[in-house]
């Protein structure tokens, strides 16, 4: 279900909780740079300091919550409990803001990925490719690919899925990037495109979201508050023990 009725674009909350780096941005959808900006340390921590940060950023702009055009968060995929805190804390403040409550803009993950490569790897691609990559843990990530046009935005080129480490798909030119956080993480098992890659430090980002909030708009993908839900590509959180024994196998432990 969509917003009726587009909303504004002067006043929007972003943010992310979906690793486990914490980021909020407070903005125009669309702008190049954030009004008000957070970041820091997410994980276990996220779910206490989320909401007194908002709270705090947004009175340090003097942005009445029911005064927000909307909120942008980053859905999905990503960290279980991440995703969990952030779609609770978005309906909580959406829901609550005003009566109707404020458009919810859900936005994924590997997405953000591929906009915050763009913007600090590229910044001047009149076309550009990502392979956007992040940890999803149980020995897997999650990745999806994308195409940049200036003037038109992202396009979805291959949906969020899981892969082993050792094959994630190489780009096939110059013009295609690698971004995510497994370079760190899975090193040396990474195909050789992955491994030391500038933008394989690249987490998703309250300030890409902004930036992307304004083709989501045009898109319709704001929905009300009740339906923004997270995007988990993977329905099981952890490995049983014999899954666990196999995987311990494998990698000769």
């Amino acid at each position: 279900m969509s917003i009726p009725t587009p909303p504004g674009r002067q006043r929007w909350l972003a943010l992310d909780t979906s690793t486990a780096a914490l980021s909020i941005a407070l903005g125009a959808a669309g702008a190049d740079t954030p009004l008000a900006y957070h970041g820091g340390e997410g994980g276990p921590q996220a779910s206490a300091r989320l909401l007194p940060t908002i709270l705090d950023l947004l009175r340090q702009v003097g942005w009445p919550l029911a005064e927000l055009d909307g909120i942008a968060f980053g859905c999905g995929p990503g960290s279980f409990t991440g995703l969990r805190t952030a779609c609770a804390v978005v309906q909580g403040l959406a829901a609550g803001a005003r009566p109707g409550g404020v458009p919810v803009l859900p936005l994924g993950t590997l997405l953000a990925v591929a906009e915050a490569a763009r913007h600090t790897h590229a910044p001047d691609a009149a076309q550009l490719q990502v392979w956007a990559a992040l940890d999803a843990r149980m020995d897997q990530v999650y990745v999806a690919r994308y195409a940049w046009r200036a003037g038109h935005g992202w396009q979805e080129l291959v949906a969020p899925r899981l892969s082993a480490p050792e094959a994630l798909p190489e780009p096939d030119d110059a013009t295609t990037l690698c971004a995510g956080n497994v370079g760190e993480v899975y090193a040396e098992r990474l195909p050789a495109a992955w491994r030391g890659a500038a933008a394989c430090n690249t987490v998703p980002d309250a300030a890409a979201l902004l930036r992307l909030a304004a083709q989501g708009i045009e898109h319709g993908l704001c929905v009300p508050a009740a339906h923004a839900q997270p995007l988990y590509v993977r329905d099981k959180v952890a490995l049983d023990v014999h899954e666990q024994a196999a995987l311990r196998a494998a990698r000769g432990g």
